[in-house]
């Protein structure tokens, strides 16, 4: 089972205790990647703060808005940077000192630098050669048949849409067949059969018994990645746990809904005199309120527009978006 050790309380909170995740790895084995108190600074900046978590095999999400740390925290896991404080295990082994272990780690990085001029047989050959495999070309092969793209496609990289381009980079991680993927905002630019299809190949490399650490700044993805999840926020690990338990915990509190209407105060007003939310305030022709019993206000707005002759232009949740999922770990549980 995973187990996430807490680091040093945010200067806003502690971090939330999900309970342990579910993703199991042996009992009489080792975890695969553990992490203790790491910290990385960039002069007066830290990027990473005091970050500590045990991880087995199975898919675990990296969950956090651009500029949270994860790439970094990425970095210093497959042995590119140092840790300004702390240490990394990756199969029991410090990655950035251990030749061997970081040829058992693939990495799928955010940046999209890639040899534009090569084909994509050509850049996972590449990839093949730099990694020591035998039979560079039939790996290679093998690897781009697996992210469904032809080797015998003579475009180049630097032509193919970014969709594509995610999947080269994740052929061209897998194609030493490593235990271990760190897959940096794998779904960024696929569309939604791409990334469906992207998910079942995740979960096809979890059930190999591989450790997958996948990265992601959109909620509804990490949702169907798995239940397995590190909240990352300000460098800091905000929370970690199951996901369907941050999603119960979040429904607990006050969800935040945006209305467009074209009389904001008579609504608002008679938003407040049914009890329909607990705080309205209103700012040019839109209310933003909170609710504790949203099924209730659903059911009771479009009523409530007609008895007042008020026309909805719209009715928006602002909770499902990933900062909102932040301002609530972090500011104001």
């Amino acid at each position: 089972m995973t187990d996430v050790s807490s680091p040093p309380p945010p200067p806003t909170g502690a971090p939330v205790d999900l309970g342990h995740l579910t993703q199991a790895y042996s009992a009489s084995g080792p975890p695969m990647v553990e992490a203790f108190g790491v910290t990385k600074a960039f002069g007066d900046v830290i990027a990473v703060s005091d970050v500590s978590f045990r991880i087995g095999s199975g898919i675990t999400a990296i969950l956090g808005p651009n500029g949270a740390g994860k790439s970094t925290l990425f970095r210093i896991l497959c042995g590119l940077t140092p840790p300004s404080k702390g240490r990394v295990e990756v199969l029991g082994r410090d990655a950035r000192r251990d030749r061997d272990v970081r040829g058992r780690i693939g990495l799928a990085p955010q940046q999209d630098a890639m040899f534009d001029r090569l084909s994509a047989f050509e850049f996972v050959e590449y990839a093949a050669l730099t990694n020591g495999v035998d039979s560079a070309e039939t790996r290679a092969r093998a690897a781009l048949d697996y992210v469904e793209i032809s080797a015998d496609d003579p475009k180049r990289v630097g032509a193919f849409s970014k969709g594509m381009r995610q999947r080269v980079k994740l052929a061209a991680a897998l194609v030493h067949d490593p235990e271990i993927l760190v897959l940096d905002e794998p779904l960024t630019g696929l569309d939604p059969v791409q990334r469906s299809r992207m998910i079942e190949l995740f979960n096809d490399l979890a059930g190999q018994d591989k450790c997958l650490l996948v990265s992601s700044h959109v909620l509804d993805e990490v949702a169907r990645l798995g239940s397995n999840v590190l909240v990352i926020a300000q460098g800091r690990l905000a929370a970690a746990g199951d996901y369907h338990a941050l999603r119960d915990m979040m429904d607990d509190r006050p969800h935040r809904i945006r209305i467009e209407t074209d009389q904001p105060r008579r609504l608002a007003a008679a938003i407040i005199e049914r009890d329909l939310a607990k705080g309205v305030s209103v700012e040019n022709e839109e209310i933003t309120l909170d609710t504790t019993d949203v099924d209730r206000f659903g059911r009771a707005i479009a009523p409530l527009a007609v008895e007042l002759t008020a026309h909805l232009g719209s009715v928006a949740p602002l909770d499902d978006d990933l900062e909102s999922v932040f301002r609530y770990l972090v500011e104001g549980r």
